[in-house]
């Protein structure tokens, strides 16, 4: 674990877990979450060998809250920054949600020199809102309505997400965890207020399209086609038309948080694919 400062002076807090040797996997997080979100594959990935870097994205978790710079680009960035400053290559670099979309507008500005694989799990790619080139999107109201809840009560709409649509919980037989439930709003509450709504915009309005176009390295795409945070149609099934060499896997039944629900599933994905 530890801390690093971007160019423009943001502190990153970042885990490396796993033998230092051991082949690369990044993950970058959803949001509003941090790299905790993450710990069920980071685990099972370190304790089979890999060394797995992951890190709060800034605005969230542990890392600084700066005002400006909640923006894809920044997030990239930063990635790069830290994957410069560790200087590890041959990565296999997964991206869940949001951290999708940091995924996809690394490898659209920075390539893959250092990139080996790349997994898109619950991805917001190629791009989430509705527009008149994307008419399988969601209408702008909808995140329009996630802005509203988060000034008016961001503590209350950090539990109804978890409680309802994002782990499936709000579908008939469904039996929530409320552990998973509390460690989600424990995640997102540790994030800065104006850093996660301005994330909105970014994982929402933010046209991955291009960037996906430049992928050149293999790569997994994961999805339930129960997700009702990011729909599968405009998001995983449309990401793998344009990734030339992609894979994609569909969960039957799958809601959006995967990696909780269906870790053991995920994890054993996660695995093969990084080792073949």
């Amino acid at each position: 674990m530890g801390l690093f400062a971007t160019r423009d002076d943001v502190q990153l807090y970042y885990k490396d877990w796993g033998p230092k040797d051991g082949p690369v996997v990044t993950l970058s997080h959803g949001w509003p979450l941090s790299s905790d979100s993450w710990e069920s594959q980071m685990y099972h990935l370190a304790d089979n060998g890999f060394r797995v870097i992951a890190h709060d994205r800034r605005g969230h978790g542990r890392s600084s809250q700066p005002w400006d710079g909640n923006d894809m680009d920044h997030y990239a960035d930063d990635l790069a920054q830290l994957l410069d400053h560790l200087d590890v290559k041959d990565i296999t670099m997964f991206g869940f949600s949001t951290g999708g979309g940091e995924v996809a507008r690394y490898i659209g500005r920075h390539g893959t020199k250092r990139v080996k694989k790349a997994g898109l799990v619950s991805a917001v790619p190629p791009l989430m809102v509705k527009t008149e080139a994307n008419p399988g999107g969601l209408p702008i109201d909808v995140f329009d309505g996630i802005r509203a809840g988060l000034l008016a009560n961001r503590a209350q709409l950090f539990k109804d997400i978890p409680s309802g649509p994002f782990f499936g919980y709000n579908r008939p037989g469904a039996k929530p965890s409320q552990g998973v439930i509390d460690a989600w709003w424990l995640q997102g509450m540790q994030g800065g207020h104006k850093n996660t709504y301005d994330s909105i915009k970014a994982f929402s309005e933010t046209d991955f399209t291009e960037d996906l176009k430049k992928f050149d390295v293999p790569t997994l795409i994961v999805h339930g086609d129960d997700d009702q945070i990011v729909p599968i149609d405009a998001a995983a099934r449309a990401s793998a038309k344009l990734v030339k060499d992609s894979q994609l896997i569909v969960y039957a039944g799958a809601p959006h948080g995967i990696t909780d629900t269906h870790k053991d599933k995920l994890n054993a994905d996660m695995l093969a694919f990084a080792k073949g």
